[in-house]
């Protein structure tokens, strides 16, 4: 069983590395009291926003080159878990209590069969959990960078604007974080607000607190297409991988618009008019909403990963999720 001990939230933009980021988190932890300068780290877990194939990282968020056998010399570490940060949310979904899940759909789901995840946040991951016969194994998904699939008029015409302003229009340019602004200068591009054109400003906060307090038009509606949008993203996703065990709402935006997400719109948008649409329907839709379910699934990797060189029935483990 894991404790942990120390929890600090870094901005990775203020970093040049992951190393520089683990000692600034190694010494804060000491200057706390709760640290563990001095003391042998046996396993280090990381969920990362991007895709580790062979021990390293390529994202296209997170501009650093990372490469566990290098690392792991650097850290002088014995054992590190690199781990797309969706792939590490799926890994948490077994450890998570009920409170940190809000069920959209309750559904009917079949014993042992497939999961899904989807996370919207800074991009657009996936993940697909299926039973071995024992347990649930997780295998990654780069569906997020499939092209963006248009099911009504105004989606249609969302998708040429978008044409002629991206090389490639991925679902994951339009219902990750940018794409609220993307979404709101379609709908209307003379409505302009601070945070549009400020260097650090966060335009999909700023649209999505607008939006569910309702005091702009066009972020009410932006928000409300966004979501529609989401919703046929994430039934498209669980019929390609027919996850008829339950699919998983995950990342840092659904949290923020939970209240949304809750009306009904998402719901029906994942159900569809097709064939199977009555399938959709009874499959369970949950929200996960502890922000902390990447680092959780990181952790017990890393746990995993050290178990043959020693007891680890109380062990801590150092853990964080980059990107």
């Amino acid at each position: 069983m894991l404790r942990p001990i120390f929890q600090l939230r870094l901005v990775t933009r203020n970093y040049a590395g992951l190393e520089s980021v683990i000692e600034d988190f190694l010494q804060q932890a000491a200057a706390s009291g709760e640290g563990t300068l001095g003391q042998t780290i046996d396993a280090a877990g990381f969920g990362l926003a991007g895709v580790v194939v062979d021990g390293c990282l390529h994202a296209e968020n997170l501009r650093w080159a990372l490469d566990v056998p290098a690392l792991t010399r650097k850290l002088n570490l014995k054992n590190i878990v690199l781990l797309n940060d969706v792939t590490a949310t799926a890994l948490s979904l077994d450890r998570l209590s009920a409170s940190d899940l809000v069920q959209l759909n309750h559904g009917t789901p079949q014993k042992n069969a497939t999961r899904a995840v989807i996370a919207a946040g800074t991009g657009l991951g996936e993940a697909i959990l299926f039973w071995d016969g024992q347990q649930y194994r997780v295998e990654r998904s780069e569906a997020g960078q499939g092209d963006f699939a248009p099911r009504t008029d105004r989606e249609i015409e969302l998708l040429h604007h978008l044409k002629n302003r991206l090389p490639h229009v991925s679902c994951e340019e339009i219902v990750a974080g940018r794409g609220f602004l993307r979404i709101h200068e379609f709908l209307n591009p003379s409505v302009r607000h601070a945070s549009f054109d400020a260097p650090e400003g966060n335009a999909a906060s700023e649209i999505t607190q607008r939006g569910l307090a309702q005091s702009c038009p066009i972020c009410v509606e932006t928000l409300a297409f966004w979501t529609e949008i989401y919703g046929a993203m994430a039934g498209n996703f669980a019929l390609q991988t027919l996850a008829l065990g339950g699919v998983y709402v995950a990342g840092g935006i659904a949290a923020k618009v939970l209240p949304k997400l809750k009306e009904g719109a998402f719901i029906q948008a994942f159900r569809g008019n097709g064939k199977l649409a009555s399938v959709l329907a009874r499959i369970p839709i949950s929200v996960v909403v502890n922000e902390d379910a990447p680092m959780l699934g990181a952790a017990y990797q890393a746990l995993i990963s050290c178990r043959s060189t020693r007891d680890t029935k109380d062990m801590e483990i150092t853990a964080g999720r980059i990107g």
